[in-house]
């Protein structure tokens, strides 16, 4: 039976095969114990998944997404059964005062940051490079990359030594899939902004890394990949499946936590065996 088709972004609710969280598997150590996160498309996918580990291993989440209320609140009601603060902020990072306001709602609930996890994305799927409008290429960059760039000057006010940030790249980073050109394009951009704000921040104490995921099964896939692809998702990758959000999630813990107080600047791979090289 074939994955129902969705509208972008894609809820989990409309999904027939559900991803896996980690909500029945994910055991907390206490490694973020007190601090407090930001997490970008936290309601669903990836961002779910990091939400429901940070808050098991004792970390308060603001769960930004764009409109997708059925599954923030799900995602919430976990963060809040492991014990910890859930505070959710609708609304679209493409605009600079909502990127404000996630930082300004996160001091007010929380009164500082430690961790900022930019994973929310946009993406389409095209076949020729005429079928992408000017419109589609400007929003992939304004949710992508700018609004990165717009959270950082946001957050980094109320984040002070220790704080980390985590971006989310892609394997396409390194390995651009020719049918995701303006997705491919900004996550090639996201590996720079790491390395150059990693340089940029040191004396602050502040790290800056990255997570590529490579082939991961999100509500994003069934909304923008054509039926045929999203049957074999994941299927190119040495392992020849595609991963779930929770096996993702630990990378995010590691980067956020005190273990990788000597990394920064660097790039995590969980992509099924995909070789990366650089």
């Amino acid at each position: 039976m074939s994955e129902p088709r969705q509208q972008p972004p894609g809820t989990l609710a409309a999904m027939r095969d559900k991803p896996d969280h980690g909500e029945d598997s994910y055991q907390g150590n206490g490694r973020l114990a007190g601090k407090t996160a930001v997490i970008t498309g936290g309601d669903s996918g990836i961002g779910r998944a990091v939400a429901i580990a940070f808050a098991r291993e004792g970390a308060d989440v603001l769960i930004s997404y764009l409109s997708e209320d059925t599954d923030a609140q799900d995602t919430a009601g976990l963060v809040a059964a492991a014990g910890r603060k859930a505070v959710l902020m609708p609304g679209d990072i493409a605009e600079l005062k909502q990127c404000e306001a996630i930082a300004d709602k996160a001091v007010q609930e929380f009164g500082r940051i430690d961790i900022l996890v930019n994973n929310a994305a946009y993406q389409m799927t095209h076949d020729t490079i005429e079928e992408i409008t000017d419109e589609e290429w400007t929003r992939t960059f304004d949710v992508n990359i700018t609004a990165m760039f717009r959270l950082v000057k946001a957050c980094l006010p109320h984040m002070g030594d220790g704080g980390s940030i985590i971006n989310t790249s892609s394997i396409n980073s390194d390995m651009p899939r020719p049918t995701l050109l303006p997705y491919a394009t900004t996550k090639g951009a996201i590996a720079n902004f790491t390395a150059g704000l990693a340089q940029l921040l040191a004396n602050r104490g502040i790290r800056v890394n990255a997570v590529a995921p490579g082939p991961i099964w999100t509500p994003l896939i069934p909304s923008t990949f054509p039926e045929d692809k999203v049957e074999k998702f994941g299927g190119d990758v040495p392992l020849a499946r595609a991963g779930q959000p929770e096996e993702v999630a630990p990378s995010y813990v590691f980067l956020a936590s005190d273990d990788a107080s000597y990394m920064t600047g660097q790039v995590l791979h969980p992509n099924g065996g995909s070789v990366v090289n650089g």
